[in-house]
């Protein structure tokens, strides 16, 4: 990021960026912070956008051919071409030969990178991921977009308001909108904000009624099941991602029996590491037998659902009444 960042500053671009990565809201931030230094506002003539996976790479050649008018660059963006997944070989011998005149920006989810996509558009240009971001920068960009409302928040409601939405930038961004709107008149942000106007993410209510399974609080866990079905979501996605938070659990209490730190954990759970200490607490909650047996039974009602042996809505039920039992 920093590299582009410099390049801005500098005007000194190169005639290839590829974006990619899981955290959609930097790609599309550092996609616009290009297309605003590379092209005025408002110019159509000079700026040509492709997206999707039927691009033709020939018009695309053709478009970087042409000279700018009336400008220093011609920009094109492309999106989600699946070039960097499935290969172009037209374009991954095009792209060393990319005019300085011309500079192509590919926003793109897959990579592979051995392909030859990716490493031609790395040698004549950058390339750039953007992954999921750990706990302190997200923090510190929370901070930095709440001093700039002139807000103040506790250590603790941060905490609070990084569980309801998770990673996911684009998701901080929104419900901080909400948090912003919402206490327009207080300079302090508290939990009781954050409870009021945040919207818990599906993964997160998920494990809160993991969390009232373990404290074998059945009749919060039915709500919280019954709630998710109001939303809408499908049954078998709430099965699955049960059964996920059961397998983290075993591999947390595995792992912290091995005497691994923290940060490794996060990484071999696959959960964000400002997540582990709580999620560890939910794993004392249950035996690792309690969990291995509910890994197993959960596969099983899984299989009898879709096989037509049991409705899928009751299988659920049937797992969050088993292992919330008093």
């Amino acid at each position: 990021m920093r590299t582009i960042d410099e390049d801005i500053k500098n005007k000194q671009f190169k005639s290839v960026y590829l974006l990619y990565g899981e955290e959609a809201y930097l790609k599309q931030q550092y996609k616009n912070k290009l297309k605003q230094a590379l092209s005025a506002p408002g110019d159509t003539m000079n700026v040509t956008y492709y997206e999707g996976r039927s691009i033709n790479p020939l018009a695309v050649i053709d478009a970087a051919e042409t000279m700018p008018f009336f400008a220093e660059h011609r920009l094109i963006l492309i999106e989600d071409s699946g070039f960097f997944k499935n290969g172009c070989e037209d374009l991954a011998k095009y792209l060393p030969q990319v005019p300085q005149t011309c500079c192509i920006v590919f926003v793109e989810t897959e990579v592979d990178k051995r392909g030859k996509m990716y490493k031609a558009a790395s040698k004549n240009g950058r390339a750039v991921e953007f992954g999921t971001q750990n706990e302190q920068l997200l923090t510190r960009w929370i901070l930095g977009r709440m001093k700039k409302e002139n807000k103040k928040v506790t250590q603790h409601a941060l905490q609070v308001f990084l569980s309801k939405t998770g990673t996911d930038m684009g998701n901080i961004d929104r419900e901080l909108e909400k948090l912003f709107c919402y206490t327009l008149d207080k300079e302090a942000i508290e939990e009781s904000d954050i409870n009021a106007v945040c919207t818990q993410q599906t993964v997160n209510q998920i494990f809160e009624m993991v969390n009232a399974i373990g404290k074998r609080d059945q009749r919060r866990a039915l709500l919280l099941y019954y709630d998710l079905l109001s939303l809408r979501e499908p049954p078998m996605r709430i099965l699955y991602l049960i059964n996920r938070q059961f397998r983290i659990l075993l591999d947390l209490k595995s792992m912290k029996q091995a005497g691994l730190d923290e940060k490794t954990m996060a990484a071999k759970a696959g959960i964000p590491p400002f997540a582990v200490k709580r999620t560890l607490g939910q794993a004392a909650t249950f035996t690792v037998q309690e969990l291995k047996q509910a890994l197993t039974e959960g596969a099983q009602l899984e299989t009898d659902s879709k096989s037509g042996k049991i409705q899928d809505q009751i299988a659920v039920e049937l797992l969050i009444v088993t292992y919330s039992k008093k």
